[in-house]
């Protein structure tokens, strides 16, 4: 069954700390982005060897695989988004949805281990771009389809909420 779409627009953490999760966008930088993020990828491969990984918690909630699916998506997507930003004046991103990521790729079908692999692999794929952006870069920017503007110190802080507060999400 189709999660009902989130439709949230979660840019205001970069203004406040997410009550949710805890995470505080505004201390987070591309120099911290490649430590949090790999800090991370244990307690993942964990929750997907989990036995009920595949099991959604209720009708309107992933399970944790298939957070764990969006997660490597996220990861993928905004290693090429970052991409962008450092080698094009004023980046224009496409819009993604990812409601329809999930299902036209079968997250819920997915195998842990496979994912658990390829949440790694992408893991530290991005990492090591963050790792490699100078601060002199931080300034660059790129637009979201719906016109949400970032630098690439603010789409770090946006990014790195969405990658942890999904983590809390599945209790990881």
């Amino acid at each position: 069954m189709p999660i009902i779409p989130d439709t949230k627009d979660w840019t205001w953490v970069l203004q406040r700390p997410c009550p949710e999760c805890g995470f505080n966008a505004s201390t987070a930088t591309p120099a911290t982005a490649p430590g949090t993020v790999t800090g991370m990828l244990p307690r993942w491969r964990a929750v997907l060897g989990r036995p009920d990984a595949t099991v959604r918690p209720d009708e309107d909630t992933w399970s944790a695989l298939e957070y764990a699916c969006h997660v490597r998506d996220v990861f993928l997507l905004f290693d090429q988004r970052l991409s962008l930003m450092l080698t094009d004046d004023d980046a224009r991103f496409d819009n993604w949805d990812q409601d329809q990521a999930a299902v036209e790729n079968d997250y819920a079908g997915a195998d842990p281990a496979v994912v658990g692999a390829e949440l790694t692999a992408a893991g530290e794929r991005i990492a090591a771009s963050f790792a490699a952006v100078p601060e002199e870069d931080w300034d660059r920017k790129g637009t979201r389809s719906n016109g949400s503007e970032f630098t690439v110190l603010t789409f770090a802080q946006y990014f790195l909420h969405d990658v942890v507060h999904h983590l809390h999400d599945v209790a990881g």
